[in-house]
């Protein structure tokens, strides 16, 4: 939605130099400015953004937002992220509508569009785009906040402690999902019951009456419901105690599957159009997140249906005739054992392929991680098997160890070496692409 840049600077708490103009939203990259966006000037480590508003207004930037004075038009503030942060909670004081808050260490940015899509019924949602979650991108929802918006669907990343705490605090929750307790940024909070912690400070801003929608089978979930106190608390899973349970799944294609479920006795059935048996949680968990924010149980799981996925995320591609699937947006150990078992159940005419990449961001869990990767893949239905990067000789040391067939499992050493040893691939074969975002495997197809 359009405001004044007079306006914005009041939201900002930060002074406007020029004259004033129509703005609309912040970029915060300058290769992706759009007419009349502000600029948003992040300061990092390595490169400074006060040094690309040049390039900024040349492409149409109305402003910059910076810390510093330039030449141009700008508004300066004295801090960027505790200026977005200002901004965001300014607008989200004017909303009175439900808002649903997304964490956990995998499955956010699927679980948010399901959600999305499940309160479409309710009328217009506002949602984070794309994985728009960090403490520079997450407070840019808010200024594309219209009246006619009647839900918010917000997703918050981890990158630490405090972090999702300080996007809580002006995304303010009345509704706050947890997909998982996982491994992702583990080195950064020392343990798993640190990732919990980290992922607790969403329900920690939850009001009184919000509600917390929990994994049920999750093996931190007391943590969880610990940190979320009196408040009310939702479960979803495949496990008989949860409120809103998956009873069924039967993939029917690479592009979707039939998933069955209960909530509070209540029957549910929806073609999710994606596959993995993990990935029908999220769907149980953004039928209970929609059904608690006001929307039917028939309209939230219609509304599944048409959501859309972003990319890299079972992105089916095709490959030399046979199914690419590019699972590659990000890698952990229980996203790659769920997609491997995906590959395993999906039917197939052909051979099975897994190109598996090392997963960052373990710490000290990496090495258990990998390993435990090679144990499934042992007893695997996985007709060809190779990996890629380093870490990746633990999962081949466990495959061994446990007994796998080592004429069907390779290291490679380069996305090259990677393409030429894929040549046999033909019409009717899966191959399943699955690492850690870093090493860009997707170069190789």
């Amino acid at each position: 939605m359009d405001h004044s840049l007079s306006d914005f600077a009041v939201r900002l708490g930060g002074q406007l130099f020029g004259v004033d103009a129509v703005a609309s939203g912040f970029c915060t990259d300058n290769r992706e400015i759009r007419p009349r966006n502000i600029f948003v000037a992040i300061k990092g480590e390595r490169v400074d953004g006060h040094d690309f508003v040049p390039s900024a207004f040349a492409a149409g930037a109305v402003a910059a937002l910076v810390e510093r004075p330039i030449h141009g038009r700008y508004i300066l503030v004295d801090n960027v992220v505790e200026a977005l942060a200002r901004m965001a909670l300014s607008f989200r004081q004017e909303f009175h509508g439900p808002v649903i808050g997304i964490t956990g260490s995998a499955g956010k940015t699927t679980t948010k569009e399901f959600t999305a899509s499940a309160c479409a019924a309710l009328g217009n949602v506002l949602k984070t785009e794309g994985n728009r979650n960090s403490e520079f991108t997450g407070p840019l929802l808010w200024p594309d906040l219209i009246p006619e918006t009647k839900v918010v669907v917000t997703e918050m990343g981890m990158r630490g402690f405090g972090q999702i705490a300080h996007l809580a605090a002006f995304n303010k929750p009345t509704i706050g999902v947890v997909t998982n307790i996982g491994y992702s940024h583990v080195e950064l909070v020392e343990s798993r019951e640190g990732i919990a912690k980290a992922k607790g400070e969403m329900l920690l801003e939850l009001p009184d009456d919000g509600v917390a929608v929990l994994f049920s089978e999750d093996e931190y979930l007391g943590n969880l419901i610990s940190t979320a106190g009196d408040r009310k608390i939702r479960t979803f899973g495949s496990g008989g105690n949860a409120d809103c349970q998956v009873t069924g799944y039967q993939p029917l294609n690479w592009n979707s599957a039939q998933v069955e479920g209960v909530l509070d006795g209540r029957k549910w059935s929806l073609v999710m159009p994606t596959v993995g048996r993990h990935i029908a949680n999220n769907v149980a968990a953004a039928i209970m997140a929609a059904t608690e924010a006001g929307v039917s149980l028939e309209d939230a799981a219609k509304g599944i249906e048409s959501a859309k996925l972003p990319p890299m995320r079972m992105e089916i591609k095709e490959f030399q005739g046979a199914t690419l699937v590019m699972d590659n947006y990000n890698s952990n150990p229980p996203a790659v054992l769920a997609a491997i078992q995906t590959l395993e159940e999906v039917p197939c005419d052909g051979v099975r392929v897994a190109v598996l990449g090392t997963m960052r961001e373990l710490g000290h869990e990496s090495e258990e991680g990998h390993r435990a990767v090679g144990r499934r893949l042992s007893r695997s239905k996985v007709d060809h098997i190779f990996v890629f990067g380093d870490e990746t000789q633990f999962i081949e040391q466990e495959f061994l160890r446990r007994g796998g067939d080592s004429s069907r499992f390779e290291r490679i050493s380069s996305l090259d070496e990677l393409k030429s040893k894929l040549g046999f691939a033909k019409e009717g074969d899966t191959i399943l692409v699955k690492g850690s975002r870093s090493l860009e495997m997707e170069r190789a197809f």
